[in-house]
């Protein structure tokens, strides 16, 4: 049986000019049964169109923030970088996709970037704008859960985190969703907090985003950590394996 082929848009460093991929990324679509392609950055629609028609699924990585023109605002001072490129290149490819309804998931950043494409507007520096009681800028290891998000009860996560209400993640943002996009629903809300930490767009076959980070976290030396969060990778390789 063919595996499901998983675009995954990489990120961009200004000072070499060069692309490249966290492996961690590319490492949970391989241990869930798909196969990891890096996509190329483009401006082209057509191309990111012939690209999406021959993959199953997308990801969108974390990264920068995400412009706030983007969402109707003016950036502020506390504004972090930000990634023109990556903006362009992701709506393409998520433009594409859903089109063709094709399985996405955002991943931090991306979680952002989805939420923003479906109108929703982000805190541009939490600190600022929304300062809460957890530290979401973690000082921990990368792959170390830093607090827990309550997981709403009949929800695609929910059934993903086998009914399980309560989930341990990491985080390493500074900017995070404000106002819900239209047609999306939530997940997952920050414990003792009002952050939607993961979201889900009822009205398509696979439309999933994460404020925390799978791909670090499922290498995780903790059993239940490692397995809850391939899990996530795991629903998004059969919903394009389905295809």
């Amino acid at each position: 049986m063919k595996k499901p082929l998983i675009g995954v848009t990489p990120l961009y460093d200004y000072n070499l000019s060069s692309w490249w991929i966290i492996p961690g990324y590319l490492e949970g679509i391989q241990k869930t049964g798909g196969l990891p392609v890096m996509l190329p950055f483009t401006d082209s629609a057509e191309d990111a169109w012939d690209l999406m028609a021959d993959l199953d699924g997308l990801i969108i990585t974390g990264g920068p923030d995400v412009n706030p023109q983007i969402y109707g605002e003016e950036p502020i001072l506390q504004i972090g970088l930000l990634a023109p490129k990556r903006d362009v290149n992701e709506k393409l490819y998520f433009d594409a996709a859903i089109a063709m309804d094709k399985p996405i998931l955002g991943i931090c950043r991306g979680h952002q970037f989805i939420n923003a494409m479906f109108g929703g507007t982000l805190y541009q520096d939490l600190p600022t704008q929304h300062p809460l009681p957890t530290n979401h800028s973690q000082k921990e290891p990368n792959y170390i859960a830093s607090h827990r998000v309550d997981v709403l009860p009949d929800t695609p996560l929910s059934a993903c985190m086998k009914g399980a209400e309560k989930i341990r993640v990491n985080s390493f943002h500074h900017q995070a969703i404000k106002t819900l996009g239209e047609g999306l629903a939530p997940m997952a809300i920050a414990e003792g907090e009002d952050l939607v930490e993961s979201f889900y767009a009822p009205e398509y076959r696979f439309i999933w985003g994460t404020q925390w980070h799978p791909e670090l976290l499922h290498k995780s030396p903790e059993e239940e950590l490692k397995t809850q969060q391939l899990s996530i990778f795991k629903a998004l390789v059969e919903a394009s394996a389905a295809l």
